[in-house]
């Protein structure tokens, strides 16, 4: 009995009898507004509990001998799918010309509906009956070996359409001035094929596996090559002056997708108003390493961009039309982790909030009470005017 009246001295909530209860209007609208804010404010810290936040850390990138995939979709409105061509190339001294795996090409009309979807590079025509051989006639049972026109690095080296023709005259960092000059050309149509598409636009999309270094892509009219030390794109065989490379970027990203991401060129969208010109993005990728709530951890990165347009000299190599994408890689590596808030820490703040506003809602009433009994007792007394 005596412990017990030890801790009923204890009690710091003393209670006190309803008889000795003043309620007032001011009260009950103060506990009807404080309860809504309390109920309101506990949903929205359940809603963090129950959601992982994500935490960010920079490190140094230590990283080597990784690839870096580069994920796009380009539409060229004005730009046939016939004379556009994609190149990449880094410091490393690495090129990919005229790249054609893991691309996909859409003719598309004036209007942006697909005439023809078709894997680039895949479905060139077949000279089933060939006029002639590699330095003379065809004999009977013999297999067919087309000129190169003097391409050829190897005196057996054999050219069998228009497309190894070109590829030869590559290697050789030669132009194809006239491909109506080149048999297999003229047999297939090349430039028939091109007028035909005349007016046409393009949509490229795919993506590039490169170097995890500094480099760049681009996307030209023309078959391009070396030549004296510089990249040059084969112009003259398409007999045009000029080259409308306005296009939009649906997407472009450096990596695999992870929640929370924006890519800043996604939907950017630009209209050539010159003869002809150079689009020119230079881009900072940071590498990113996202971890989610389970552990599972995404390798990708996020980019910054710049950008700048050239307005392109006919006749010079050095402003080829086309859109250019160079990229650099950041020494810093961004960590993202998911994590859930500690049961303790919501419990904390939960209690933070229902004392917090029970006492700031206190303090009000209290202050409006008295308030009123004072300016109530003043006008009593005739004091109050």
């Amino acid at each position: 009995m005596q412990v017990m009246n030890r801790l009923r001295q204890l009690d710091a909530y003393p209670k006190i009898n309803e008889d000795f209860y003043s309620r007032t209007l001011s009260g009950g609208v103060i506990t009807l507004v404080s309860s809504i804010m309390m109920v309101l404010l506990f949903l929205s810290e359940l809603a963090m509990f129950l959601h992982p936040v994500t935490e960010s850390e920079l490190i140094v990138d230590t990283s080597r001998g990784e690839t870096l995939q580069i994920n796009f979709d380009v539409t060229f409105p004005a730009l046939a799918c016939s004379i556009l061509s994609l190149d990449a190339m880094d410091i490393s001294g690495e090129q990919h010309l005229d790249v054609k795996h893991n691309i996909i090409k859409k003719r598309i009309d004036s209007h942006g509906n697909v005439i023809e979807t078709r894997p680039d590079g895949i479905g060139a025509p077949v000279i089933e009956k060939p006029l002639q051989k590699h330095g003379g006639r065809l004999e009977h049972n013999e297999t067919y070996c087309g000129s190169c026109f003097g391409a050829e690095q190897l005196d057996d080296e054999c050219c069998n359409n228009c497309e190894e023709v070109r590829e030869a005259y590559r290697k050789k960092g030669w132009a194809m001035t006239n491909p109506d000059l080149i048999d297999q050309c003229k047999r297939e149509g090349f430039l028939q094929k091109i007028k035909e598409e005349e007016g046409e636009g393009c949509n490229i999309y795919g993506y590039l596996e490169v170097n995890k270094v500094a480099g760049n892509f681009h996307f030209a009219p023309g078959k391009s090559f070396q030549h004296s030390n510089m990249h040059v794109h084969d112009l003259l065989a398409f007999q045009k002056e000029s080259f409308n490379v306005s296009h939009k970027i649906d997407k472009l990203s450096f990596g695999a997708h992870f929640p929370g991401v924006i890519n800043p060129l996604d939907g950017v969208e630009q209209g050539q108003q010159t003869a002809t010109g150079m689009y020119q993005y230079f881009i900072k990728v940071v590498p990113t390493v996202y971890t989610d709530i389970r552990g599972n951890k995404i390798l990708t990165n996020q980019f910054s961009v710049t950008e700048h347009f050239k307005a392109a000299e006919i006749g010079l190599s050095r402003s080829l039309p086309g859109v250019f994408f160079f990229y650099d890689l950041s020494p810093i590596k961004v960590q993202f982790t998911e994590q859930r808030t500690p049961f303790l820490h919501f419990l904390t703040n939960v209690c933070a909030i229902v004392g917090g506003i029970f006492t700031v809602s206190g303090i009000i009433d209290s202050f409006i009470y008295h308030g009123h009994r004072a300016i109530k007792k003043k006008v009593e007394i005739g004091k109050f005017s």
